[in-house]
């Protein structure tokens, strides 16, 4: 084996597009013990930043505020789903050399690749519009200006952050790591502030409970507003600008250490996820109508003092500014998968901002807004969901690693209950099921 990567091939792939980052980077993976590890990861932090978006801070709020701890098993089990789907979005970049819109224009070509992209961009711009509204009330909120000025200060910091991509993809990714960290501390240190029943939350975590009717809905709420459609596209792509693994002991060496790292920042933010619930908890006895971000944050100050709500929103402001940079890099990735192009990330960022002013310039209720935003995305959730599953089957794709049908069977159980969930949720806001 040589030290030189040749880029990865399968039969009727063509190779992947050479590496772009300014700096020559050592092949992954090799050396022995930590250095290896640090060598490959990366691509699970940046796409575990899906599972901590603004959005997620509004189901957890109402999750914890309606039902205490009753609630955090839902969020331990979206978190294994996600674990095992983002896994495979990753193995599938790292064996094939292709991502996820890739193959899904190679092997659905003509209509189908573009009413796919079609949808995906919907929910690209529904997702952005989530994360970005939700970091400008981070601001807002912080600051005392107006959501407005919150807005342009997101759209001026994410640009800020999207220009390190010029540097390759080292910088970037240790940004949003560190965003991600401020968010981890942040809600490590609101558990050091709140006082937690954890009896009661370990009983809340594996053992499931529906305590009414209106819990289902939040249950599918939580569950569909965790598997991120935009994250399964990047992070099958996030392994392209790395070196290309030349054999297949190598692409198992670097698949090893991909696996580690997801479950490590999936279950990193899978914590953070529980602990909003554990935090919004704590208004449960007085407060169990607190259904939006900016009620939660006034209702800390004087409940649990000043130090809870600034964290609280230091957190929200790293969550809405990693979200948004992360959710402009996988729009990038599914233009350019799916139709072959691609735009100036400036442009990108002011198309997926514009929706964001048109709906607070109208008066629309922010909560609402990231709830509705949601539902969108589970529209399009099948899709990347389905495509993974049957790529990671092929074996013409995934050569000797594609996935088990054991593993497939498995996969394809989570799958389906996500997309029932989603469908509930459909038919709930439309009306033809209570919620």
């Amino acid at each position: 084996m040589t030290d030189t990567l040749q880029t990865a091939s399968r039969p009727g792939l063509e190779p992947s597009a050479p590496p772009h980052a300014p700096h020559r980077e050592p092949p992954l993976g090799r050396g022995r013990g930590l250095r290896a590890f640090l060598s490959v990861i990366g691509p699970a932090i940046v796409a575990s930043v899906a599972y901590v978006d603004p959005g997620n801070y509004v189901t957890n709020i109402q999750a914890g505020a309606r039902y205490g701890y009753a609630l955090l098993w839902v969020v331990l089990l979206s978190n294994l789903i996600a674990m095992l789907f983002q896994s495979w979005a990753a193995r599938l970049g790292i064996v094939s050399g292709r991502n996820l819109a890739e193959l899904s224009r190679e092997r659905f070509p003509g209509v189908p690749a573009v009413l796919m992209w079609i949808g995906t961009e919907i929910a690209a711009m529904a997702t952005d519009l989530a994360e970005f509204v939700g970091g400008a009330l981070g601001v807002s909120l912080l600051t005392h200006c107006s959501l407005m000025i919150g807005m342009v200060a997101m759209g001026v910091g994410t640009m800020a952050l999207l220009q390190l991509q010029g540097r390759g993809f080292r910088p970037i990714e240790r940004a949003i790591g560190a965003l991600v960290a401020i968010i981890c501390v942040s809600y490590a240190l609101e558990l050091l502030i709140v006082p937690v029943d954890w009896p009661s939350a370990l009983r809340g975590s594996l053992l499931p409970s529906m305590p009414d009717g209106a819990a289902v809905s939040l249950s599918i709420a939580l569950v569909g507003a965790t598997v991120m459609p935009h994250a399964i596209y990047l992070h099958s792509a996030l392994f392209r600008d790395r070196p290309v693994p030349g054999s297949d002991a190598e692409r198992a060496r670097i698949v090893r250490f991909s696996d580690r790292e997801v479950v490590l920042a999936l279950s990193t933010v899978g914590l953070v996820n529980m602990a909003m619930v554990v935090l919004a908890a704590h208004f449960h006895a007085a407060h169990p109508d607190i259904d939006s971000i900016a009620v939660a944050y006034r209702t800390l100050d004087p409940l649990l003092g000043r130090a809870a709500a600034l964290l609280f929103l230091l957190s929200l402001l790293a969550s809405g500014l990693s979200s948004s940079v992360v959710g402009t890099m996988a729009g990038q990735v599914v233009m350019q998968g799916f139709v072959g192009f691609r735009i100036p990330v400036w442009v990108r960022r002011v198309l997926t901002m514009l929706p964001a002013f048109v709906v607070i310039g109208l008066g629309t209720d922010v909560t609402q807004t990231l709830v509705w935003s949601q539902i969108v995305l589970s529209f399009v959730l099948p899709l990347p969901m389905i495509t993974l599953l049957m790529f990671s089957r092929s074996e013409a794709i995934m050569g000797r690693f594609r996935m088990s049908r054991r593993v497939l069977v498995l996969a394809g159980c989570m799958a389906g209950f996500v997309l029932v969930l989603n469908v509930v949720l459909l038919l709930q806001a439309a009306g033809l099921m209570p919620g």
